[in-house]
C-alpha cells in the first residue's frame, strides 16, 4: 500500500484500504483482508471495524460481497472504481507518475477518448492503466533505481553473471541461493562451488570461446556448470534432456567440442547415439553423478571427484569477462528446421537480473521462486534464476515439473514466487479444487503463456495477486512485460517496436505503394518487429542463415533494421499487447516449440509416405497446439503400417513433437509456387463431420493409432481425455 493509505491502516480509518485494495490487486477473500490473531496475522484490518466500514461500502455500491469456491469475497464496483480513480487523479504524485508513463509510452491526452475504438474483450480501459500504475506506487523508488541500473548496463563493460555471483557471495553470504529437495547451498557455498568447477575447467586449458556439451536435468550441478562458463568465458551448450535420437545427434554435433558433461541420469540415450557424433578419442567424457544407480563405462571421468579438492577462490578470469561474451548457447527450433543454437550472453542476464529482480518482482532477501521448468531453458536463467539473484532471494528447483507434488514442493519451500510458462497454470487449473488452493505463501507469479480465458479464474483459485506475464524470446535482448499487473496482456516494452500488418498466404509483411511497412490500427493485430538499436538486440544463432531470415531492413526508412518476431500480437490499448499467435512453420506444445519441417522430415523417411504436412491443431482444455500430420501414403488407411509408424517416430522425435492426429489425404493443395496451403489444413482440423478423410488419433495412455468416431471426437471437444 502506498504510506498515506497504509498509514490509514494503522489508525483504524479503512474504507480508503478497502477501497484501494480492491481496486488495484482485485477481489479478496474476506480472511485475506482481517487479522488472525490465531495463526499471528495482525497487520491487516481489526475484524470488526472492517465489517462496520465494509458494510457501509456494499450500502453506498461501492462494493459487492459474495460467494465463491464457498468462501466470502468482496470486489470493487464501478462507483468504487470511480472514487479510487478521482483520488488518484488530485494526487499530485500520482499525477506526476501518470505524466511520466504517458511520456515515456508515448500515450498522448487523446488516448483516454479513443477508448470505444478497441473492439478487444480484453482491452484495457483507462481505469485500468491508472490502477497498475498505483500498484507501482509502494515501491516506486526501488522500481525506479533498478530502472537506473539497467541503463547503465553495455555489452563493452565488464559485467557478468559470474560477476553478479561472487558479488552476492559477499552481501548476502548466509542467505539461502539454491534449495533442491532437502539440500541447501547458501549464496557463499554456491559461489565456492562454482569455483571448484572454474578453477578445474582452467587447470585442463581451456580458452576462451571453447564450447563444452552439458547434458543434465535439473540439479544443483548444472548451475555449477553455468556459473562455471561465465567465469571464464568458455560456452556451456545446454542440451534439451528430452531429445532423442537424430535431434540429440544434431545438437551435439553443432558444435566442434572437446569436453562431454553428462548426467548420470543421461547415460544411456548418450550412450546409444555416441557412435555417431564421430568421436576421435581425444574427447574428454564427464559423467555428472547424481543417485549412483547407473554405472557409466569406464571412459568417463567423474566429474564430482576431479573438482571436490580445486580452489574455492574467485579466479581471476571473472574480471576479465565482458558483458558481449556468450556463456551458453540455449537450442530453439525458431521456425523452421532442426534446434538451432541461440546465443545467451551476458549483458543478457545481467540486465534480466535487473529488470526482472528488481524492477518487475521486486525480489527481497526472503523470496523463494520455485522453478519447476528445465533449466535448458530461457525462462529458467533469465526470469527464474537471474531474478533471485537481484535481491539474494533463493531459487528452489524441482528436477521436473509434476502436477501432483507441484503445491507441495512449494509449500515444502517455503515459495512465494513461481515462474510459468502456459502449460504448468493449464495443468494446475484442470486439477479438480481443494481446500489446499491457497494454503501457500505465493503471491506472484512470472512467465509466459497463461491464457486470457483462465487468467482472473487462476488468480482468485489460487490467490495469485500479481501475475508478470512476458513476452520475449531466447535470441531477443528485448521484452513485453507486465510492469503494471494488468490482466490478459503482455504489457508493454520499453524499446522500440511496431505491429505491421502481414499477408498470411504470402508470409510477408504487407509494404504500401511508397514500398514500405504498414502500422496496424490501435486494436488490430499483426507481426510484431523489434527495432535493431546495436548488434546485441538480437542475439543470433550460431547459424548465419539463420540469422539472416530473421531480420528485415528498409521497413520504414532507407537504412533501418528490424528483427521479425515471426508472432502476432494485438495493441490493446495504453501501449499494452496482448499475444495472439505464432506465424510459419512453428506451434508450442507441452511447453516445446514444435518445428514442423523436422517432423515432416522424419515422416518422410518412411518410403510409404510420399508427402506429408505438419502443422498444430487446438485441443479445448490445453495449451498451445497439438501436432497434426496430413500425409499422402501409398497404403490405404486400414492396412497402414502404424506400429513402424509410431516406432519410427519415438525413435527420432521428442514426444511433444509427435502427431497425435494423423490425416490421410488424396492429395495435397499447394498455391501456384507449390507450397503447401497448411493455412486450409489448419483450419480444416481433424472435425470427421465436415471432412471425408480418414483420421487416426493417438490418444492419451495409448501405444497405437485409432480410428477417429464421433465418439471419439466429441470426447477430445469435451475434455474427457487428459491430453
Amino acid at each position: 500500500l502506498p504510506e498515506e493509505t497504509l498509514n490509514n491502516l494503522k489508525e483504524g480509518i479503512y474504507d480508503d484500504v478497502i477501497l484501494f485494495t480492491l481496486a488495484v490487486f482485485g477481489p479478496h477473500r474476506f480472511d485475506e483482508l482481517v487479522n488472525n490473531p490465531n495463526n499471528s496475522v495482525n497487520n491487516r484490518m481489526e475484524e470488526n471495524t472492517f465489517h462496520e466500514t465494509a458494510k457501509q461500502l456494499i450500502i453506498d455500491n461501492c462494493i459487492e460481497k459474495y460467494t465463491k469456491f464457498g468462501d466470502i469475497y468482496y470486489k470493487i464496483t464501478t462507483k468504487g472504481e470511480d472514487l479510487v480513480l478521482q483520488n488518484a487523479e488530485n494526487n499530485p504524485a500520482v499525477k506526476d507518475l501518470i505524466n511520466a508513463y504517458n511520456n515515456l509510452l508515448g500515450i498522448s491526452k487523446k488516448t483516454k477518448e479513443m477508448e470505444p475504438i478497441l473492439t478487444s474483450k480484453y482491452r484495457i480501459r483507462y481505469k485500468d492503466y491508472i490502477f497498475g500504475l498505483l500498484s507501482l506506487v509502494w515501491r516506486l523508488d526501488s522500481f525506479s533505481k533498478a530502472a537506473a541500473e539497467s541503463q547503465k548496463i553495455k555489452p563493452e563493460l565488464n559485467i557478468s553473471l559470474g560477476k553478479c555471483l561472487e558479488n552476492n557471495a559477499e552481501k548476502f553470504s548466509n542467505n539461502n541461493a539454491i534449495l533442491y529437495e532437502n539440500i541447501k547451498y547458501t549464496y557463499k557455498e554456491l559461489n565456492e562451488c562454482i569455483n571448484r568447477y572454474a578453477n578445474y575447467f582452467l587447470s585442463l586449458g581451456v580458452k576462451k570461446g571453447e564450447v563444452f556439451n552439458v547434458f543434465l536435468e535439473n540439479r544443483p550441478e548444472l548451475l555449477f556448470i553455468i556459473g562455471a562458463m561465465s567465469k571464464i568465458g568458455t560456452i556451456g551448450s545446454l542440451i534439451n534432456t528430452r531429445q532423442r535420437s537424430k535431434t540429440l545427434i544434431h545438437s551435439l554435433k553443432l558444435n566442434p567440442v572437446n569436453i562431454y558433461l553428462i548426467g548420470e541420469e543421461l547415460i544411456e540415450p548418450f550412450e546409444e547415439i555416441k557412435l555417431e557424433l564421430g568421436l576421435s578419442g581425444k574427447e574428454r567424457l564427464y559423467i555428472v553423478p547424481d543417485n549412483g544407480k547407473k554405472q557409466a563405462p569406464n571412459d568417463y571421468i567423474n566429474l564430482n571427484y576431479v573438482t571436490k579438492d580445486q580452489d574455492e577462490n574467485n579466479p581471476p578470469t571473472t574480471n576479465e569477462i565482458k558483458g558481449m561474451e556468450t556463456y551458453a548457447f540455449i537450442f530453439t527450433s525458431g521456425t523452421t528446421g532442426m534446434p538451432k543454437a541461440a546465443h545467451i550472453r551476458n549483458v543478457h542476464t545481467v540486465s534480466s537480473i535487473n529488470s526482472w529482480g528488481g524492477m518487475v518482482l521486486n525480489m527481497q532477501p526472503d523470496d523463494v521462486l520455485f522453478c519447476s521448468l528445465p533449466l535448458f531453458h530461457s525462462n529458467a536463467i533469465h526470469i527464474g534464476w537471474a531474478s533471485t539473484i537481484w535481491g539474494g532471494a533463493a531459487l528452489a528447483i524441482a528436477r521436473k515439473f509434476s502436477v501432483t507434488n507441484f503445491w507441495k514442493d512449494v509449500r515444502r519451500f517455503g515459495a512465494t514466487c513461481f515462474n510459468y510458462i502456459g502449460e504448468i497454470c493449464r495443468y494446475l487449473y484442470n486439477q479438480p479444487p481443494t481446500p489446499d488452493d491457497r494454503k501457500h505463501n505465493v503471491y506472484k507469479i512470472c512467465g509466459n503463456g497463461l491464457q486470457p480465458e483462465i487468467w482472473k479464474d487462476f488468480k482468485l483459485r489460487f490467490g495469485i495477486r500479481e501475475v508478470y506475464e512476458h513476452y520475449g524470446m531466447t535470441e531477443m535482448m528485448s521484452m513485453f512485460c507486465n510492469y503494471l499487473n494488468l490482466d490478459c496482456t503482455v504489457g508493454f516494452n520499453f524499446s522500440p517496436y511496431t505491429i505491421v500488418k502481414y499477408d498470411i498466404e504470402s508470409e510477408k509483411p504487407i509494404r504500401g505503394e511508397d514500398g514500405y511497412l504498414q502500422e496496424v490500427n490501435e486494436g488490430e493485430a499483426g507481426l510484431v518487429l523489434i527495432e535493431m538499436q546495436s548488434e546485441y538486440t538480437f542475439a543470433g544463432y550460431t547459424s548465419k542463415e539463420a540469422n539472416e531470415k530473421k531480420l528485415i531492413n528498409n521497413a520504414f526508412k532507407q537504412g533501418d533494421w528490424w528483427y521479425i518476431t515471426g508472432d502476432v500480437l494485438r495493441d490493446i490499448g495504453f501501449k499494452h499487447a496482448q499475444f495472439v499467435d505464432r506465424l510459419g512453420d512453428t506451434f508450442r506444445w507441452k511447453g516445446e516449440n514444435v518445428s514442423t519441417t523436422e517432423v515432416e522430415e522424419v515422416l518422410s523417411s518412411l518410403e510409404y509416405i510420399s508427402h506429408s504436412s505438419v502443422y498444430g491443431v487446438e485441443i479445448p482444455g490445453t495449451e498451445g497446439k497439438a501436432s497434426m500430420a496430413s500425409i499422402i501414403s501409398t497404403f490405404e488407411h486400414k492396412i497402414f503400417k502404424f506400429n513402424e509408424l509410431l516406432q519410427t517416430l519415438n525413435n527420432n522425435l521428442p514426444k511433444y513433437a509427435i502427431p497425435l492426429f494423423i490425416r490421410f489425404l488424396s492429395d495435397l493443395s499447394t498455391t501456384s509456387t507449390y507450397k503447401i496451403q497448411k493455412r486450409k489444413l489448419k483450419n480444416e482440423g481433424y472435425d470427421i463431420a465436415k471432412l471425408k478423410d480418414p483420421i487416426y488419433v493417438l490418444l492419451p495412455k495409448n501405444s497405437e493409432y485409432k480410428l477417429m468416431t464421433k465418439e471419439i471426437y466429441n470426447n477430445i471437444r469435451n475434455g474427457v481425455y487428459p491430453f
